[in-house]
């Protein structure tokens, strides 16, 4: 198939020009490559900034955040797996902290062994003293009660939570588990389904 002449001439051009200056191509990996500004790399959680509330894992369109909770430890690990992640930056955008996760301008992500190919945070919960359900992090209880500041006071697991942090309070006195719940059990760290029955209770 014989080409066009302003075609012939063009391809002419390129490939004398490639011979003399060198491919237009970056030489990746041989040289490292610096992304754009705005280039949107692995993410990555912020220890000291996520507060384990798991909002990127609700809104992650790949379902590639996971959240397990293990309640005899009192641990909760929130995981990304960077062989499903699409970079899409939504577990930053809804960051409620929006400092939690962040996405890098990282993009070589090889890994030999696909078990390496993660992130992860680790979180203290704290249990209902009640049922014993999550009520939430540790963390996330302590970011609220800051936020809400005076108006945290309506609230008695957030006023416990201040105490504790203030060194006030070190510890709460063990609950007896044999007793029903009710009006002994108002300050205490409760979820909200206890709360409301024994405040409707009482």
């Amino acid at each position: 198939m014989k080409l066009p002449g302003i075609l012939q001439a063009t391809l002419l051009k390129e490939a004398l020009t490639a011979l003399f200056k060198g491919p237009y191509t970056h030489p990746f990996p041989k040289e490292p490559l610096e992304p754009q500004k705005r280039f949107r790399g692995k993410p990555k959680f912020d220890d000291d900034e996520c507060v384990g509330c798991g909002a990127c894992a609700m809104v992650c369109p790949a379902n590639d955040i996971k959240v397990v909770d293990n309640l005899d430890e009192r641990k909760r690990v929130i995981t990304l797996y960077y062989d499903k992640c699409i970079q899409c930056g939504q577990c930053e955008a809804n960051c409620i902290t929006g400092k939690g996760v962040k996405l890098t301008r990282e993009y070589d992500m090889i890994y030999f062994d696909r078990s390496q190919a993660r992130t992860s945070v680790e979180k203290e919960l704290v249990l209902c003293e009640v049922c014993g359900d999550v009520i939430s992090t540790k963390d996330h209880i302590r970011w609220v009660t800051k936020r809400l500041g005076p108006l945290a006071f309506s609230n008695p697991t957030l006023i416990l939570t201040a105490l504790q942090d203030t060194k006030v309070l070190d510890q709460l006195p063990p609950r007896e588990k044999e007793l029903e719940p009710g009006r002994h059990d108002v300050v205490r760290m409760l979820c909200a389904k206890c709360r409301r029955k024994i405040q409707l209770g009482a």
